[in-house]
């Protein structure tokens, strides 16, 4: 196995590049080197962050990274190119090696169509041996059809690839898809609402990589897009591209009518083609919306799922997975079964907090198209957002209960912190003419604060209807602050948030702080900036969960300051301009 050369020579030892590249294929990268975001973006196709204190950075190139590359056309010589171009030393002599031989397992072994069945397919006849005497790979295979080939069963599909990303070696999925019954669909020039529409230049070029001009190479796959750049407008581009019956799969009832309304007023599709099967409706058409919650639904935890039935209800040329990052367990086994149906997932961030991405890899498919969040903020196709972490302490009466209370409860002590609603109350002061938006965790918390400001207060039990009258009346400016549960973190269609204050969230994640700052990137109409507030009780395990949640905003290139409480109490005793 060849080590790709280095493209150009350089010196030994660059103390102007950001980068110490190691040979446990961890980076560290300098934050205030003047090449630190032009090295961040090259890095993020093949690289994870680790960990993000101030100065130095640790990015991490794990066999999923490298692979979602290798899935995305990025060879290993790219790769070590992008570490040659910014490193400050030369590269570890055992590195390359590493990543030419990792880069290279995707791929090793395909599945093929194969007179009405697959066949998992290698050259390299000793590996295919090997793998075929895996306990976990073995009973997925049938006879072997000669040294370069073994059948296998179409059912076996999907488990068969979760079995070889398993044993280290995932398969290139070549088996092609399912017709699907036709469908005619067409994006709209105009919107039904009377506006001009147009699928912008980045949605029709994930598309476009979704597609792959209609080869097996494509059609299935994730796309990775922030919130507000336009993710359901994507999957509407594809449904138009294809013209097939459609499910879509989605995180709740306000998100199917967000679907429904999009795919209503910006394609042909009428109101009898576009069908919902929920808690509260379940018809089936041609284009059918549900909730991950329906599907998981079962009377007893002995139960079979009733609604998986779904599925097999029409001939479906295509399956959408919205935030992907949130399926369910469960819907990975069904989802195992149906390989043969197209399936795109749609997502902010490939974070799960399960850390089941590699399922999300072998059965939805890989990582094919993703662009910094900066990058479309700069085009101005997402607002510009400021970050803000403001710090308080502990009541002096609540430090001696945090002291002795018990490790799991400690928690949710400091991020109960009735400090915290003096800050609201000081940040509301500052935006009274924005449309902000308060976000927490705990509804004890929740409630305490909708009492004390006289706001609105979305929950989980909120009725269907109330939520919508709710976000509706957020929409036309009725109501200007708004309090949601984690119910905020799913897909909801408020463009005109610019403000949002994060008083607690669930532990350490990433994927909520990425869905949370993404409901007030929409671009708002004056071109205003959004602004993102998270309160933290410093000395307590919330600052420690507080720093991992941050790395998103790292990774996507978002700087955040920390200021004191006294700091913003400060500034609202000011004069400033409303909304500033």
């Amino acid at each position: 196995m060849q080590v790709p050369p280095a493209s150009g020579s350089r010196p030994a030892y660059d103390p102007q590049q950001p980068l110490i590249v190691q040979s446990d294929r961890t980076i560290l990268v300098e934050v205030d080197n003047p090449r630190y975001a032009e090295a961040r973006d090259a890095l993020a196709p093949f690289a994870e962050l680790e960990k993000s204190p101030e100065h130095i950075h640790t990015y991490r190139m794990t066999d999923l990274s490298l692979w979602n590359a290798a899935a995305a056309g990025m060879t290993a010589e790219q790769i070590l190119n992008v570490l040659r171009r910014y490193s400050k030393f030369a590269l570890p002599s055992n590195l390359g090696v590493d990543i030419v031989e990792r880069v290279s397992r995707y791929g090793r072994v395909r599945l093929e169509a194969h007179n009405g069945k697959l066949r998992l397919v290698s050259s390299d006849v000793a590996l295919l041996t090997e793998l075929s005497r895996q306990t976990k790979v073995r009973q997925y295979l049938g006879p072997r059809l000669d040294e370069n080939a073994f059948v296998v069963e179409p059912m076996h599909r999907g488990v068969l690839k979760q079995a070889l990303m398993a044993v280290g070696y995932p398969a290139e999925d070549l088996a092609g898809y399912v017709t699907g019954e036709h469908l005619p669909i067409g994006l709209r020039l105009r919107t039904r609402s009377g506006l001009p529409f147009q699928v912008r230049d980045y949605q029709r070029e994930a598309v476009e990589v979704f597609h792959a001009g209609g080869e097996a190479r494509g059609g299935s796959g994730v796309i990775v897009l922030p919130c507000g750049a336009g993710k359901t407008i994507v999957g509407l581009a594809v449904m138009a591209r294809l013209e097939k019956n459609t499910l879509i799969l989605t995180t709740g009832i306000t998100a199917v009518r967000q679907w429904k309304r999009e795919l209503l007023d910006k394609t042909t599709l009428t109101e009898e083609q576009v069908k919902e099967y929920t808690g509260e409706c379940k018809e089936i058409g041609p284009v059918t919306l549900a909730t991950y919650q329906i599907l998981t639904y079962r009377p007893e935890k002995s139960d079979e799922f009733p609604h998986f039935q779904l599925f097999d209800q029409r001939d479906w040329g295509l399956i959408i997975y919205d935030e992907v990052h949130l399926l369910p367990a469960p819907v990975f086994r069904v989802t195992a079964q149906i390989q043969a149906r197209r399936r795109l997932g749609l997502t902010a961030t490939l974070v799960r907090e399960d850390g089941r991405e590699g399922d999300v890899f072998s059965l939805i498919g890989p990582k094919k198209y993703d662009v910094p969040w900066r990058e479309l903020e700069q085009k101005g196709w997402i607002a510009e957002a400021s970050c803000c972490e403001v710090r308080l302490s502990l009541p002096e009466e609540l430090r001696m209960e945090y002291a002795v209370t018990e490790w799991r409860h400690k928690f949710r002590l400091a991020s109960e912190n009735p400090l915290k609603e003096d800050v609201v109350a000081a940040l509301l002061e500052r935006y009274a003419q924005a449309r902000v938006l308060i976000i927490g965790q705990y509804l004890s918390q929740l409630r305490r604060l909708a009492k004390r400001f006289g706001l609105p207060l979305i929950t989980g039990s909120t009725p269907t209807d109330e939520r919508e009258r709710l976000y509706d009346e957020f929409r036309r400016g009725v109501t200007r602050h708004l309090i949601l549960s984690k119910v905020g973190n799913f897909a909801i269609d408020l463009p005109d948030a610019n403000v949002l204050i994060q008083v607690s969230g669930t532990f350490g994640s990433r994927q909520e702080e990425a869905q949370r700052l993404g409901r007030i990137l929409r671009p708002k109409v004056g071109g205003e900036s959004a602004h993102f507030y998270t309160l933290v009780t410093r000395d307590t395990r919330e600052l420690d969960f507080a720093h991992h949640r941050q790395m998103f905003l790292t990774e996507q290139g978002y700087s955040y300051i920390i200021k004191d409480a006294g700091e913003v109490f400060t500034s609202v005793a000011r004069p400033t301009a409303a909304g500033a």
